[in-house]
C-alpha cells in the first residue's frame, strides 16, 4: 500500500492512526504539497483531484482520509469495532465523519487558514463557527466515552486528528468538559498518537509559525533552509535563543533548487543553510551562528569576547563539525543513498567521536564552559541527529547528562525536534526501500 501524505496534514494523520489500530504497514510517499508536486501528472494519473492523503493498495486507487479509513476498516479489519455493520451504530459513526468534515474542519479552515496566507486569522464570526463546533461536538459526548458509541471508532480517530490540531495552534477549548475528558482519554489509547502529534508540530513549526512570523516585525533576514537539515536546526534555535525572526524560505534540496541561478548568486557552494541579512549573504551553519551572536546579541554569553572562552567554544565548533558530525555523515549517509549503512569502521568513528565528547563533558554541565554557548546548540543539533536514528549513546554518561539538560535550556528545542521528524520519516524510507 503506497500512502502519499504529507505529516502536518490532519486527514493524513488519521489515516495514519487508523492503519496502525488495524496493524497495517503504510509504504509512505511524501509529497510536498507546497512544492506543486500533487500536479505531477504521475500523480494527477493517481488522483485527479490531486489531494493528499491518497492511498493505492495493489493498484486501486482511493483518496479523501475518511474514505480511506472506512476502506482499510472494511478490508483488513479483523472485526467492525472500529467501523460498525450494524445499520443504527454505523450511522453514528458517518454522522460524525461528516460532522468533522463539514462543520469541525470547515470551522478550522475559515479561521485558520487565513493566517497561513496573511498572518491574520478570519473574522470574530468565523471564530464562533468553532466555539459552535466545539458545543456540538460536547454535547454529543454527554455521558459518552467515545463519540459515536461504547467504543473507539474511525469517528474517533478522526476527529482526534482534527481536535489535536485546535491543540496545537493554541485553541482553548476547556470549557467543553466532555470535549476535554474525551481528548485525554483519546490520546491515551488510540494507536499511532505518538505519530499524528508528532506530524502536528512539523505543521506547527514548517508551515504554521513561519507564515505568521512573516506578518511580524524582524530584520531583513531571509533564511533558506530545510527543517531536517542539523545546521539549520542549530541557526534556528541560535535565532531563538537571541529573540530574532527569521524570514523562512524552504529550498527543497531534493529537487535540486539549491542549483537555480538565483540561489548560487546568493551562495555560489550553493548550499544550506544559507543567511541573507539585509543584503550580506552568509552560510556554514556555526559562521551563521556566530555572526548572529556577534551582530545582534545582548551580550557575549553566546559567543565570550574572551579570547580563551571564545578559543574553547570554537574548538568544539570546530569538533562537532569535523569530527562527530563528520562520522555521522560517513556511517549514515550510505543510507539515503543505498538503504545500507557504512563500514564497521566507520561505526567505531562514531564511537570514538562520543569518547571525545563524553571527555570534553568530565565535571562540566556545558560543553565550552560554565554556561551555554553556541557550540552547545550546535553539537545538541548533531546529537539529537544520532538520536533520531537511534545510536545508542547511553553508555556515555557525562553526554547523556548533557543532552537530557540541553534539551530543557536550549530555546527552539521543540523545533528542533520538529525538523528531526521529518528526517526521520526520510530516513525510515530509505531503510524500508532496501529491505
Amino acid at each position: 500500500m503506497d500512502f502519499y501524505y504529507m505529516p502536518g496534514s490532519g486527514g493524513c494523520r488519521t489515516v495514519i492512526m487508523v492503519a496502525k489500530a488495524l496493524g497495517l504497514e503504510l509504504n509512505k510517499k511524501l509529497v510536498n504539497t507546497l512544492e506543486g508536486e500533487q500536479l505531477k501528472p504521475e500523480f494527477v494519473k493517481l488522483n485527479p483531484q490531486h489531494t493528499i492523503p491518497t492511498l493505492v493498495d495493489n493498484g486501486f486507487s482511493i483518496w479523501e482520509s475518511r474514505a480511506i479509513a472506512v476502506y482499510l476498516v472494511e478490508k483488513y479489519g479483523k472485526d467492525d469495532s472500529l467501523f460498525p455493520k450494524d445499520p443504527k451504530k454505523q450511522a453514528v459513526v458517518n454522522q460524525r465523519l461528516q460532522f468533522d468534515l463539514g462543520t469541525l474542519t470547515d470551522a478550522f479552515s475559515k479561521y485558520y487558514y487565513p493566517l497561513f496566507r496573511t498572518g491574520k486569522p478570519g473574522t470574530d464570526e468565523d471564530l464562533k463557527r468553532i466555539e459552535t463546533a466545539f458545543g456540538f461536538l460536547d454535547t454529543f459526548l454527554e455521558g459518552h466515552e467515545y463519540v459515536a458509541g461504547d467504543n473507539l471508532t474511525v469517528a474517533d480517530i478522526a476527529i482526534l486528528a482534527n481536535v489535536s490540531t485546535f491543540d496545537v495552534v493554541e485553541f482553548d477549548f476547556s470549557k467543553y468538559s466532555n470535549v476535554v475528558r474525551w481528548y485525554a482519554n483519546a490520546k491515551k489509547v488510540t494507536p499511532g498518537w505518538d505519530e499524528n502529534w508528532e506530524g502536528l508540530q512539523q505543521m506547527k513549526f514548517s508551515f504554521f509559525i513561519p507564515e505568521v512570523n512573516n506578518s511580524l516585525p524582524f530584520s531583513n533576514m531571509d533564511f533558506y533552509y530545510m527543517p531536517g537539515s542539523g545546521g539549520c536546526r542549530t541557526v534556528i534555535m541560535v535565532a531563538k535563543a537571541l529573540g530574532l525572526e527569521l524570514n523562512k524560505k524552504l529550498l527543497n534540496t531534493m529537487e535540486g533548487e539549491q542549483l537555480k541561478p538565483e540561489f548560487v548568486k546568493l551562495n555560489p557552494q550553493h548550499t544550506i543553510p544559507t543567511l541573507v541579512d539585509n543584503g550580506f549573504s552568509i552560510w556554514e551553519s556555526r559562521a551563521i551562528a556566530v555572526y548572529l551572536v556577534e551582530k545582534y546579541g545582548k551580550d557575549d554569553s553566546l559567543f565570550p569576547k574572551d579570547p580563551k572562552k571564545q578559543a574553547v567554544v570554537n574548538q568544539r565548533l570546530y569538533f562537532d563539525m569535523g569530527t562527530l558530525y563528520d562520522s555521522f555523515v560517513k556511517y549514515y549517509y550510505p543510507y539515503f543513498h543505498t538503504g545500507k549503512p557504512g563500514t564497521d569502521e566507520a561505526l567505531k568513528k562514531i564511537e570514538t567521536s562520543f569518547g571525545f565528547l563524553d571527555t570534553f563533558l568530565e565535571g562540566h554541565d556545558y560543553v565550552a564552559g560554565d554556561q551555554l554557548t553556541v557550540a552547545d546548540i550546535a553539537i545538541l543539533a548533531t546529537v539529537s541527529t544520532f538520536e533520531i536514528v537511534e545510536y545508542d549513546f547511553s553508555k556515555f554518561s557525562n553526554v547523556t547528562k548533557w543532552y537530557a539538560n540541553a534539551k530543557k535550556v536550549t530555546p527552539g528545542w521543540d523545533e528542533n525536534w520538529a525538523g528531526l521528524q521529518a528526517m526521520k520519516t526520510f530516513f525510515e524510507a530509505r531503510q524500508a526501500a532496501a529491505k
